[in-house]
């Protein structure tokens, strides 16, 4: 079983990302507890609104469980697992909303907490959650006879540390950009192995499509064609910290700019290959065999072309209108002469009188 999560803050953008039904199969709500409003985003608001008396600035705790398939929990195993890993981060009795995904026929369980302890007015400290994520895990496993998955921060005697799964972060990247980290990892591990210098590596990530900037939190951070940000010690197999700080240590960050600065930047330059992507479409398209017309001319044609098809469809129904209604005044025309003509069985008596007819 594999437990995520973190404090976070913005209930309103946590709740639209759990219940979003686009990117998976099958959203539910579980459960709310400890909250006057029964929806998902009103109760994240509302257990957000319980730190307004602290200085907390993430007032939840956002965690995801997932069985490792083929396993899958019942309900029974599912409130056992909440309630353990609910135990474990000191958060027993505090408000709570549960939401199960299911995606690609795999189900996987989000609980959101708030951390404030109403009694205290005081946030529950989340340190070490970490391994505390990893304790509740394992212990889960056991339970439920689950395989056995191996973690980085807990029961690691003797075993070498696992591979890092991609963030929450990270895999909503992947689907924005459409490049998989892995697959950066592989290129950029290459191009590590063949630098001997930094302002080597640096060029060779350029002639790769990928810019060296400087990140907010950490030393050196990659951004990929589609503007996506890598941090450069993750997307470097078998290198450790302090190994790549020396190499990258001849090359100033006052040379580099900034990790926000070249997202920006190329977000510009893909919307501008858009548009003129857009634009040759647009030119393609009022081409007529081999005589070339230019846009504009091409342009007003076609809007007079659209106009005279509105004219001529306006015509035709004022046309019908103006048939239909001259076929309604002959018919009560005739309606009403033949009334004036329906014989009548009173005649005109002599002196001026009626007389009824025999």
């Amino acid at each position: 079983m594999i437990i995520k999560g973190k404090s976070r803050s913005g209930p309103a953008a946590l709740a639209a990302h759990l219940g979003n039904a686009e990117k998976n199969e099958r959203v539910s709500l579980l459960e709310t507890r400890g909250t006057v409003a029964q929806d998902l985003r009103g109760a994240l608001v509302e257990m957000d609104a319980h730190a307004l008396g602290t200085r907390c600035e993430k007032s939840l705790y956002h965690a995801a469980m997932s069985p490792e398939p083929p396993h899958r929990l019942t309900p029974e195993q599912r409130l056992e697992a909440i309630d353990a890993l609910e135990q474990q981060l000191g958060l027993n009795g505090h408000a709570r909303a549960v939401v199960m995904h299911e995606k690609y026929g795999r189900e996987h369980i989000h609980i959101v907490w708030s951390r404030i302890d109403l009694d205290r007015m005081r946030s529950v400290s989340d340190s070490h959650n970490y391994r505390k994520h990893e304790e509740v895990a394992r212990d889960l496993e056991r339970r439920f006879g689950h395989d056995r998955v191996q973690g980085a921060h807990h029961e690691r005697e003797g075993v070498a540390r696992p591979r890092r799964t991609p963030s929450r972060a990270e895999l909503r990247q992947e689907e924005r950009t459409g490049i998989k980290g892995k697959d950066v990892e592989k290129e950029v591990t290459a191009l590590f192995r063949a630098s001997d210098t930094a302002e080597a590596f640096r060029a060779a990530l350029e002639d790769k499509g990928y810019v060296l900037a400087r990140g907010d939190s950490r030393d050196f951070v990659i951004v990929d064609r589609a503007g996506g940000i890598h941090s450069l010690a993750r997307r470097i197999d078998g290198v450790r910290a302090a190994e790549l700080r020396e190499f990258m240590s001849g090359l100033s960050q006052d040379s580099l700019r900034s990790a926000e600065e070249m997202k920006r930047l190329i977000g510009q330059r893909l919307q501008s290959e858009a548009d003129a992507s857009e634009a040759e479409k647009k030119e393609k398209a009022y081409t007529r065999g081999s005589d070339y017309v230019s846009q504009s001319t091409a342009a007003l044609k076609d809007h007079q072309k659209r106009q005279s098809a509105l004219d001529t469809r306006m015509k035709k129904e004022i046309t019908d209108r103006i048939e239909r209604m001259m076929s309604i005044e002959a018919k009560m025309g005739r309606d009403q002469n033949s009334d004036d003509r329906e014989p009548d069985r009173q005649h005109e008596a002599p002196g001026g009188g009626r007389t009824r007819s025999r």
